[in-house]
């Protein structure tokens, strides 16, 4: 990384979060002149009595217009024998305070695209508005109408992803570690993108990366804490491992495992951890570390190096068989 690059990061990795005016910033992404226009679906799912808003992406118009995957009036696609893709249940990031599904919409699009199967990118509540658990209620909810068949009728669900990356990827970690706490699906597999999975970003972290790329690179370690401090809504929420899955006492039986990190990034060491923890555990679980990325960098267009590095790793643990082996 150059000097003059550093200097730019330094002068772009500023202080405090400030919710408006950060949410106003993600929102200039709905104005993207990128734009992939997929065939989608938006409809909703219960959890309780909210409605959690989600967008199912098709992967090609072959899928969308395919006389084996119509639209039922409920917002399923309706069953047939013998014609199942796979699906990808996304959780998106922003630090459980910004971002949303549609400005995700170029990201899920792509990945509908590149991975070849359908995208459901959920809407969950935001903090700090509705703070932990609301919004991870919102995903598992989402998950387990998924797993259930009541979005995808016929689905195998084995043949589902869970993925979410930065707060989507503490997400998707906890509803993973959820399901398997309570019985009620199990997920084959997740894929971790930068994962938020601890409870703290100050010097008191036990990451030495949290103190070497926590200034500079974007995505602080002060930003960090203040994500935190929004999201929870007690000190003691600091301490559920559906808050922070790395404080789990169990690792064991959880998904086949997709964790990717970011070289410059101050979450880089925990998602890093997370993965040691699941394979000294027995599971399966793949780690790459995307050298010289910052957090974030999923977001960035297809052409990017970083995203087609990550769709690369993505693919082959999808596609093979054998992925982890």
């Amino acid at each position: 990384m150059t000097k003059a690059v550093r200097a730019i990061l330094q002068a772009l990795s500023y202080g405090n979060i400030e919710v408006e005016s950060a949410r106003r910033l993600a929102d200039l992404k709905k104005l993207d002149p990128m734009r992939i226009f997929l065939k989608k679906l938006d409809t909703e799912i219960y959890n309780g009595s909210y409605k959690v808003p989600v967008r199912l992406y098709f992967p090609d118009e072959k899928a969308a217009v395919s006389e084996r995957a119509p639209v039922s009036g409920n917002g399923a696609v309706s069953e047939e024998e013998n014609w199942d893709p796979g699906v990808i249940l996304f959780f998106h990031g922003g630090g459980w305070t910004t971002e949303s599904v549609e400005t995700y919409d170029r990201v899920c699009s792509r990945m509908a695209q590149s991975t070849g199967r359908f995208v459901l990118s959920a809407e969950y509540r935001l903090a700090p508005e509705h703070r932990f658990p609301d919004g991870f209620e919102d995903c598992y909810a989402v998950a387990e109408a998924l797993f259930g068949g009541k979005i995808l009728p016929g689905l195998d669900p084995r043949r589902i992803t869970v993925m979410g990356d930065s707060a989507g990827g503490n997400l998707a970690a906890a509803v993973c570690m959820k399901a398997r706490d309570t019985g009620d699906f199990s997920p084959a597999r997740q894929i971790l993108i930068y994962p938020a999975l601890y409870n703290c970003y100050t010097e008191d972290s036990p990451y030495e990366s949290v103190r070497t790329n926590g200034t500079g690179y974007l995505l602080t370690s002060v930003k960090m804490e203040d994500y935190v401090k929004l999201y929870a809504r007690t000190e003691e929420d600091r301490l559920d491992p559906y808050f922070a899955p790395l404080l789990a006492e169990d690792f064991s039986g959880l998904p086949d495992t997709l964790i990717l990190t970011a070289e410059f990034d101050p979450l880089r060491d925990e998602g890093e951890d997370y993965g040691r923890k699941l394979r000294e555990a027995g599971c399966r679980v793949r780690v790459e570390r995307i050298e010289g990325a910052l957090h974030g960098y999923f977001a960035l267009g297809i052409q990017q190096f970083y995203v087609q590095e990550s769709f690369r790793h993505i693919n082959r643990f999808l596609s093979v068989e054998q992925a982890l082996l």
